[in-house]
């Protein structure tokens, strides 16, 4: 009985753990770090750099996990179509991965997904990630899920990270639109 119980809690401990990111996102207000990095959009590389697409507009910054992968999967066909409602606010959206980077290119084209409708940028040593401090605990190596939108002076005006994929397009949608409305 007593090893059961063991077994028990330590199997709840190993899950909590693993549901908790490796670190806590950075704040709003914070100043966003500037990253230049390889990035697709439908299926053709070029080079990603913060710094330019900020000069047009608010970014959206979104980490995932891996490209091919359920949640991911969901997340960006979500991006993809609110793609039209992101430009039409200004804003750049741009997705960010440690996971599957060998596999960028084919998945920012794929019709079912990304659909060629915003970049994703490849972070195979996990460098803005770690930056961002957004980092996945429960699979070393990969970007967790965190939704960042960066405003023209660089400053961040939104953090949201959830697993759950579901919620990402709204939260960052909304945060653009009120920098549009000048809030």
């Amino acid at each position: 009985m007593k090893a059961r119980v063991l077994a028990l809690s330590s199997v709840a401990a190993l899950a909590l753990a693993l549901a908790v990111p490796a670190q806590a996102a950075l704040e709003t207000g914070a100043a966003a770090p500037d990253f230049t990095a390889p990035a697709f959009l439908g299926g053709k590389p070029f080079t990603f750099k913060l710094d330019e697409a900020l000069k047009k507009g608010p970014v959206v910054v979104y980490f995932f996990p891996a490209a091919f992968t359920k949640g991911c999967q969901i997340e960006a066909h979500l991006f993809a179509e609110s793609a039209d409602k992101f430009k039409a606010d200004g804003a750049t959206v741009i997705g960010v991965t440690a996971g599957n980077t060998d596999r960028l290119g084919e998945f920012s084209k794929d019709t079912n997904y990304c659909s060629g409708k915003f970049p994703l940028a490849s972070d195979p040593d996990l460098a803005i990630a770690k930056n961002y401090k957004a980092t996945l605990a429960m699979r070393p190596g990969w970007s967790d899920r965190t939704s960042y939108v960066i405003n023209k002076d660089h400053k961040i005006v939104l953090v949201y990270s959830d697993l759950n994929p579901n919620d990402h397009v709204s939260k960052t949608l909304a945060a653009v639109e009120k920098i549009k409305a000048g809030g």
